[in-house]
């Protein structure tokens, strides 16, 4: 495959006449890892056409929905600003150091979105993964997540479930955390494992391709095209320009990476949304012993609470056992910092993120831009690179020195983070959450704030641009709708996911697919 945009599917040449026959590509087989596909041109005639803008996990299960519910002839083009699942390669994992890729970051970037390189956990309660349960109901949004994870299953994920266990130790961990004054919520994880991830979202794509789904590469949705508040489809820029793209339906799933853009187009267009909740927060990083008797009851223990004196919400998040510190780049060069979790491959430390809780009121309402320049403020500090300081050095008040990381217990798995002192671009308010929010996971975790506990910087979460949608996930433009966490209403892969599936099905039973 080139690296130019891959087409997996081709039409006639004018994309606006639907009435014209549509040539759907058929393979001999289903392509295996690495193998090119074979393309065999076939008329299709009278096909429903929609556009999926971002191969996440909500356009992918958008598409798969499609395909499994319904008998009618489709014409889906699936949209991705990044590469296939086989192209994305980080080239750190050769250098050990992030060498800033452009124009994408492969970790972010590509079919499956972040989803082929995070730890891949997939939560399996409707209490855990955004707000959509609010918009749909949580006994159907737990009903949707079980056949989320069937399809899972199908394609390759491991069927071990963890968290699930019962006993004494359970019930001591809980006894601590209201002791604390800490809610444990309870979410039953499957694991797919960053390495593990990257096949299983490689099957899916070669599924899609196989049923006739046109995926485009290497190709930016620059905007969308309205004609009397009516999308009518989208404007794309490909390596040799760009062009008009028409569609009965536009769905617009561009992830966390993609909620600044969505947002511009919201206030562009006139699209009903409203300032939602941004998280900044940090990666803390300790030994595996620390961690035992967690990991091995919760494996992943969601924690949240809410620390004087302002009782913002804090929560931990994405627990990795064994993992790796990883670093990931946005858009104008935004470092930021998440974990990473592989099935075999096993460090001798835990990670995971602890994330303040942002919400502001009028008259501000760019709380994307309020985090990034959190970010950018933090990179500054840290010459491009992440930050990393020991919690014990923040109490001091003083900045972290390499040669102190040298001689620690707890050896930083993010090898090019940059010893400093992250409470110099941190917000107050932020930062003391994060403190007393450590101080109250010590009397669940005993040792969790030892002073050789690493705090890394800066993690943000970008999900606050929340679209208005009614409970057909359609938005106050006809012909278009918005999904996953760049809408605002889902965090992580399985809630994403559930949102794709749901929107599937409104698709076939609100337009006749």
């Amino acid at each position: 495959m080139s690296e130019s945009p891959v087409r997996y599917l081709h039409a006639m040449k004018n994309e606006g006449e639907l009435a014209k026959p549509w040539f759907v590509s058929e393979t001999s087989s289903r392509p295996q890892a690495g193998e090119p596909l074979v393309e065999r041109l076939q008329p299709v005639h009278n096909a429903l056409l929609h556009r999926l803008v971002g191969a996440g996990p909500a356009g992918i299960f958008t598409a798969l929905e499609l395909l499994r519910k319904s008998s009618t002839p489709h014409k889906i083009l699936l949209v991705e600003k990044g590469k296939p699942v086989e192209k994305r390669h980080c080239p750190k994992d050769k250098t050990g150091v992030c060498v800033n890729c452009k124009p994408t970051c492969a970790i972010t970037t590509g079919f499956s979105g972040a989803g082929a390189f995070s730890d891949g956990k997939l939560s399996l309660s409707y209490q855990v993964g955004g707000e959509l349960p609010d918009l749909i109901g949580e006994d159907f949004a737990q009903e949707l997540i079980d056949y989320t994870d069937k399809i899972y299953l199908e394609f390759g994920a491991d069927p071990k479930v963890e968290g699930i266990y019962e006993g004494p130790d359970i019930k001591d961990i809980r006894k601590r955390a209201i002791q604390a004054g800490l809610q444990l919520v309870d979410c039953p994880i499957r694991h797919l494992g960053t390495e593990k991830a990257q096949q299983l979202y490689l099957n899916i794509q070669n599924h899609l391709a196989a049923a006739g789904v046109e995926m485009l590469f290497n190709t930016e949705c620059e905007n969308i095209i309205l004609e009397d508040s009516v999308c009518k489809g989208v404007r794309l820029r490909e390596k040799d320009g760009t062009r008009d793209v028409l569609a009965k339906q536009v769905v617009i799933a561009t992830g966390r990476r993609g909620a600044d853009w969505l947002e511009k187009i919201c206030a562009e267009h006139n699209i009903a949304h409203k300032p939602g909740t941004v998280d900044i927060g940090v990666r803390v990083e300790c030994r595996n012993e620390i961690m035992e008797k967690i990991n091995k009851v919760l494996y992943e223990g969601k924690l949240i609470g809410y620390p004087a004196p302002w009782r913002n919400k804090v929560r931990t998040f994405c627990q990795n056992p064994g993992g790796f510190v990883a670093q990931e780049n946005y858009d104008n060069d935004l470092a930021v910092v998440n974990g990473h979790s592989y099935k075999d491959l096993k460090s001798g430390n835990t990670n995971l993120a602890i994330l303040v809780s942002h919400n502001f009121t009028e008259p501000f309402n760019q709380p994307i831009a309020y985090a990034q320049k959190v970010g950018e403020l933090t990179n500054m500090l840290g010459a491009g690179h992440i930050l990393v300081q020991r919690y014990g050095d923040i109490l001091d008040g003083k900045r972290t020195w390499a040669n102190e990381l040298a001689r620690t217990n707890v050896r930083p798995t993010l090898k090019d983070a940059v010893a400093g002192d992250i409470t110099a671009a941190m917000p107050y308010r932020a930062m003391v959450n994060i403190i007393e929010f450590i101080k109250m996971m010590d009397e669940v975790v005993p040792g969790f704030a030892s002073p050789e506990t690493l705090l890394y910087s800066p993690e943000l979460k970008f999900y606050s641009n929340k679209v208005k949608m009614d409970t057909d996930l359609e938005t106050n433009i006809a012909g278009l709708h918005c999904l996953g966490d760049s809408s605002g209403w889902t965090r992580g892969l399985m809630m994403a996911s559930v949102m794709g599936v749901l929107m599937g099905r409104k698709l076939m039973e609100k337009h006749g697919f």
